[in-house]
C-alpha cells in the first residue's frame, strides 16, 4: 500500500486549503481506516482527523468545525478540507491508513501506512 499526498503551501490566517492523499493498493480505499496527522516544528506527530472504512469521522478538538475529511472511492483518494486556518495549524501534514475497523484510532502507532509529509504554512 502506498500513499501519495499532494497539496499544501502558504496561506493567510482565515484562508482555506485542501490536501489530497491517493492510495495505491490492490484493495479499494473503503477497505481502510484513514487519517491525517500533523507535526509542528519541534513537536510530536499528532492526530488531526480520521475516518473509519465506512465513513464514520472524528477529529481533534482543535480542528472541530474547521476541518472535514472525505474520500472519493472512484479516485481512491482521501481529502482534508481545511477552513478558517490559523497560525497554529502550521505544520507538516501526513496521511495515514490501516486495515478497516470500527474503532476510532488516534495514535501514530495505530497506522501502518504513511504518505510523505506536505507542508502547510499559515501566516498571521
Amino acid at each position: 500500500v502506498q500513499l501519495q499526498a499532494s497539496g499544501g503551501g502558504l496561506t493567510q490566517a482565515g484562508g482555506s486549503m485542501r490536501l489530497s492523499c491517493e492510495v495505491s493498493s490492490r484493495r479499494t480505499i473503503n477497505a481502510y481506516n484513514m487519517a491525517w496527522f500533523r507535526q509542528g516544528p519541534g513537536g510530536a506527530r499528532q492526530f488531526v482527523i480520521g475516518t473509519t472504512y465506512d465513513d464514520i469521522t472524528w477529529s481533534a478538538d482543535s480542528v472541530k468545525g474547521r476541518f472535514t475529511i472525505s474520500r472519493d472511492v472512484a479516485k481512491n483518494t482521501m481529502y482534508v478540507q481545511m477552513e478558517k486556518l490559523e497560525f497554529a495549524d502550521t505544520a507538516t501534514y501526513y496521511c495515514a491508513a490501516r486495515g478497516g475497523s470500527w474503532r476510532h484510532y488516534t495514535g501514530e502507532s495505530d497506522y501502518e501506512y504513511w504518505g510523505q509529509g506536505n507542508q502547510v504554512s499559515v501566516s498571521q
